[in-house]
């Protein structure tokens, strides 16, 4: 099982350089485990790539389609007090936006602080450097 930040969810919806990375990672281990406000920060992600024009109106629906399925194969770490006390523990600790801070805090309370051999997926350095930091396994 494996927890996958937005950043590295994104990559399986919308043709980044590290997609095909992902897709290796999704056929390696199929049990996704993401945070509760993944799903707002992919819409946002989505979005984004839209006002910018970088993902053509005809590529949306596709986009759509491909998040239904990735949607319906993970598995949510709801927003709890214990996650909430870890992300704030996070944030004083790492370099993060409060939001990779959830991400990182949800993946800590599903592997009960056991990081080792646990995967992290992220395209973002600053949480990829954190989650390193805390001792899981970050492709």
């Amino acid at each position: 099982m494996r927890f996958w930040d937005s950043s590295a969810l994104v990559a399986l919806v919308v043709h980044e350089e590290d997609t095909p990375l992902r897709q290796r990672a999704l056929r390696d281990d199929a049990e996704v485990l993401v945070w509760y406000g993944t799903p707002a920060e992919i819409e946002s992600a989505i979005q984004r790539r839209r006002r910018e024009a970088t993902l053509p109106a005809d590529q949306e629906v596709i986009t759509r389609e491909k998040l239904t399925v990735l949607s319906g194969m993970w598995q949510e770490v709801q927003a709890t007090l214990a996650v909430r006390e870890r992300a704030l523990r996070l944030l004083r600790v790492h370099p993060l936006r409060a939001g990779d801070a959830f991400q990182l805090a949800a993946a800590l309370i599903v592997c009960e602080e056991q990081t080792k051999g646990f995967y992290f997926h992220t395209s973002d350095e600053r949480l990829a450097a954190a989650a390193a930091a805390e001792g899981f396994v970050v492709e």
